[in-house]
């Protein structure tokens, strides 16, 4: 097929913005975030950091200006601490930065009550290892993104196998961790969304609507019917 999963897309985001992407399933908002870090390249148009196009970048220098958590991140049969630090390319593997890490992700607690804590291992590969719940993996994921402490954090999905008590609590510790950092979020939860600076509203690969989330209720299109259809739903 030769049609466009991203189309007449253009927008600017500032240092230090917290900026929410919210559509319905294939709108193209993940394909957003791997052209940003290069899982694959645009064909036409550019993406540019700082100025700079990131088809001039080397993924390792991508990969310092950027902390990302993928909806379908990857589990390591290793231990916590390997699964925290893991790819990190310029921060001093310290436990105490491990440990910050986990308790900004919500997942300290969890991992104290492990066997051997940050050196148990997960996964059932080798011996000993134990399996966590989908929500525990995540946490560990979401560690792993706060560990790299880059300028840009990029969240997909973050708290999908996760509750809303939880989710509320890792966007609290987000919110209070990365006021001087730019924080990209994509999220079906509204919850998640709404307290962004702004919010754009994509639609098979264009952006339909852009604002805060008061501007895009009052607005009375896309955002709002999505809202609260969701809000319905949790009645």
């Amino acid at each position: 097929t030769n049609k466009k999963i991203l189309d007449n897309f253009s927008l600017s985001i500032n240092p230090g913005e917290k900026i929410a992407f919210v559509g319905e399933n294939g709108a193209g908002k993940s394909t957003l975030i791997k052209l940003l870090i290069r899982f694959y390249d645009v064909d036409s148009g550019e993406i540019l950091i700082q100025g700079i196009n990131v088809k001039n970048l080397k993924i390792k220098d991508i990969y310092k200006h950027i902390g990302v958590l993928f909806q379908d991140y990857n589990k390591y049969e290793d231990t916590v601490t390997e699964n925290i630090y893991l790819g990190n390319v310029t921060r001093n593997v310290k436990l105490q930065n491990i440990i910050n890490a986990s308790i900004s992700a919500g997942s300290h607690e969890m991992v104290e009550k492990l066997d051997k804590g940050y050196s148990q291992m997960l996964g059932r590969m080798f011996e000993g290892g134990i399996e966590l719940s989908g929500g525990q993996w995540q946490k560990i994921a979401l560690a792993r993104a706060f560990f790299r402490n880059a300028p840009i954090l990029v969240l997909d999905e973050p708290t999908a196998s996760i509750d809303a008590k939880a989710e509320s609590e890792i966007f609290e510790r987000v919110e209070k961790l990365s006021k001087d950092k730019t924080v990209i979020i994509i999220s079906h939860r509204f919850s998640t969304v709404r307290n962004a600076d702004k919010i754009y509203v994509i639609d098979q690969g264009k952006i339909v609507e852009s604002g805060t989330h008061q501007q895009l209720m009052e607005l009375d299109g896309q955002y709002a019917i999505l809202f609260k259809l969701q809000a319905r739903g949790y009645q």
